[in-house]
């Protein structure tokens, strides 16, 4: 039976148009969903605390991961709507902050004294060390930018229905991936040892083009998912 439009179905003005259907949490595709962008998310900040300079490229360890948290909340978002996208937020942050302070504990306890166990405490110190502050921009930045990239979906879908999705993809990405991008680089440029104007110009627009043109090459992969999903949520098959 088709889905019952919930509080995702934003109110239109204007000629009447078939509300956006949205799918209810109640199988374990959400569960699956929300996991994988957890753990890419955590991976991606500890990643993050590395610089990479490829040629004249500067980016961090964590650019290859990073992306893929997006595509997730776009799936999410369109699939269960921006309530239930702003929880997977919140959560996957909640889970990436238990993460943080669990490096901290591990640093903090204390080691063995021999040699060995000194480079392994100056190795977690450095690996593991700068990561709440990348937490800390990777929070501020991915909800700010993942928020507006879940929002504009929605209202998109709002507007158009089940058509122009790969349209939704791309206008929601180049909005929360650039407010995402410059917020996160702000902050994080001085933890991985950026500390002049061009370097991190360079960080920021490298960043921003490439996390948005990955997020454009996975539209087609991005679509097949959503729509494997639609079919099979018993709540959202019409």
């Amino acid at each position: 039976m088709p889905s019952t439009p919930g509080p995702d179905a934003l109110p239109l003005t204007g000629s009447a148009r078939t509300l956006p259907k949205f799918a209810s949490i109640g199988s374990p595709y959400f569960g699956i969903l929300l996991a994988f962008m957890a753990v890419v998310l955590i991976l991606s900040n500890i990643g993050a605390s590395k610089g990479v300079a490829i040629g004249p490229v500067i980016t961090d360890g964590g650019f290859f991961l990073f992306p893929l948290a997006y595509i997730l909340g776009d799936v999410i978002s369109e699939v269960y709507g921006f309530k239930v996208a702003r929880k997977a937020i919140i959560t996957t942050f909640a889970l990436s902050v238990f993460a943080s302070l669990c490096y901290w504990i591990i640093i903090a306890l204390p080691g063995f004294d021999d040699e060995f166990g000194t480079a392994k405490q100056s190795a977690l110190e450095g690996a593991l060390g700068p990561v709440p502050l990348i937490v800390l921009a990777s929070l501020l930045a991915f909800l700010a930018g993942q928020t507006i990239n879940s929002w504009i979906l929605v209202k998109m879908k709002a507007r158009t229905g089940e058509k122009s999705l790969w349209a939704r993809i791309m206008s929601s990405s180049v909005a929360g991936e650039f407010v995402d991008t410059l917020i996160f680089c702000s902050i994080a440029a001085s933890v991985i040892g950026i500390n002049d104007f061009a370097g991190f110009v360079n960080y920021v627009v490298v960043g921003f083009l490439y996390k948005t043109l990955v997020e454009f090459l996975f539209v087609p992969v991005t679509s097949l998912v959503i729509g494997y999903i639609k079919k099979r949520e018993p709540s959202y098959a019409a």
